[in-house]
């Protein structure tokens, strides 16, 4: 009885053994040497640490957008007034204006400049027309800028105002590329004609390519009032004769309406104006685009068309 149970007991004792499960292996490893075989008394160097180079990380490069755009593309500006903004149409509009600009070139040209704009014309006997003048001023932004040219045809004082954007609009020439003293030329309409007469059949003036946009600082003549507007309130400096038709009664009223404190009010400036950080990110948005068709406009006004003669020799 007692063989009998104590083999009962090995046997429960072997089934209800806890089991080690060894997880690895505990071979040697094949590129080991044994410990038996190393060499006595050789030192060996410790590794050297591995390093791997500092990667910086990579953002994106921001364009360098040159100074002049404000003045070269000033309708990509939207209206600095709150009450008239809407950023989804803005850039909707930036992107539509940038496709007008790879159907059509629109140089760079200032209040000033003379253009030759060539358009669509149903009514005309080669269903275009050509108009040639001076830029007197430059208005509006986005889709709605506009610019006016005038001229004297047949003495007789002709405007005519063009949408910078409109698609009846087939070429824009810059004949003459320069600027004036003021920001707006509207007293041509009171000088005399000879400041406001073009030839029709002028041709394009060469500026140097990098050479600074030169500003033309003649001043215009007017002739006797009465004027179109009342030119001694608005402080122009392309005017030479203004104090030649004025009486003590213009004086004190021009005097009266004056506000000299307005060039120290920031606020206003501010609220008139576009902030350079919001410029700077509107033209980083179209920098792309616009770099791409200077060059391309560069590389059309370099190359030159080779005209097979005729009579060879």
């Amino acid at each position: 009885m007692n063989l009998t149970a104590r083999v009962v007991v090995n046997r429960l004792a072997q089934q209800c053994a806890y089991k080690r499960i060894v997880t690895f292996s505990t071979k040697p490893a094949e590129h080991a040497v044994p410990a038996q075989d190393e060499p006595k008394n050789v030192e060996v160097p410790p590794a050297a640490p591995t390093q791997t180079p500092a990667v910086p990380p990579t953002t994106p490069r921001k364009p360098i957008i040159p100074a002049n755009y404000r003045f070269v593309y000033p309708e990509f500006l939207p209206d600095p007034k709150v009450e008239w903004r809407n950023s989804i149409r803005e850039k909707l509009e930036r992107l539509d204006m940038l496709e007008r600009r790879k159907q059509i070139d629109l140089p760079e040209f200032y209040v000033g400049s003379v253009l030759a704009v060539t358009s669509s014309d149903p009514h005309a006997a080669g269903k275009t027309s050509r108009f040639v003048g001076i830029c007197i001023n430059r208005d509006r932004c986005g889709l709605r800028a506009r610019f006016v040219l005038r001229n004297v045809i047949d003495h007789q004082g002709m405007e005519v105002v063009y949408e910078l954007y409109d698609p009846t609009i087939q070429k824009v020439e810059v004949l003459r590329l320069e600027k004036r003293l003021d920001d707006s030329l509207f007293y041509l309409r009171d000088a005399l004609p000879e400041y406001s007469t073009f030839d029709e059949n002028m041709e394009a003036e060469p500026l140097e390519e990098g050479a600074p946009v030169p500003v033309n600082d003649i001043k215009v003549v007017l002739r006797p009032r009465p004027w179109l507007e009342r030119w001694e309130r608005q402080n122009l400096r392309g005017v030479a004769n203004i104090d030649q038709y004025l009486k003590d009664k213009h004086r004190l009223s021009s005097a009266r309406v004056q506000k000299p404190w307005e060039k120290y009010d920031m606020m206003k400036h501010y609220r008139s104006t576009i902030a350079e950080e919001e410029q700077t990110e509107i033209f980083a948005e179209v920098h792309t685009e616009l770099h791409t068709l200077e060059l391309q406009r560069k590389r059309n006004k370099r190359k030159r068309t080779f005209l097979k003669p005729k009579h060879l020799a």
